[in-house]
């Protein structure tokens, strides 16, 4: 039996995002396939999602954006990670590790 899929925590959408688009330039489409990809199929993330939380990252300057033709020909709107968006990619991955780690402590507890 396949393993459940889950749902993207509230929040965490962008933290995904931010740390995709550390390994160079994707499109909205590609950035779903990846983390499919590498969530082995676990993380059910819909394109309906991706697309605004793009467009969040770009509107705070931790990406930007241009058109650009894809494999198949079309034309697709392809997301860079910038600078500001590496520093608040580190920021969201220290709080990510601090919340991860307060709530195994919970969970550990009797």
């Amino acid at each position: 039996m396949p393993p459940a899929k889950t749902e993207v925590l509230q929040g965490t959408l962008d933290l995904i995002l931010l740390r995709l688009l550390r390994a160079g330039r994707a499109n909205g489409w590609d950035l779903t396939q990846s983390i499919q990809t590498v969530s082995r199929g676990l993380l059910d993330v819909n394109y309906g999602s991706v697309y605004p939380a793009l467009r969040r990252l770009e509107a705070a300057g931790w990406a930007k954006a241009s058109w650009a033709s894809s494999e198949n020909k079309r034309r697709a709107r392809y997301y860079t990670l910038t600078a500001s968006g590496r520093k608040q990619l580190v920021a969201e991955q220290a709080a990510w590790e601090r919340f991860s780690r307060a709530i195994g402590l919970v969970l550990q507890s009797d």
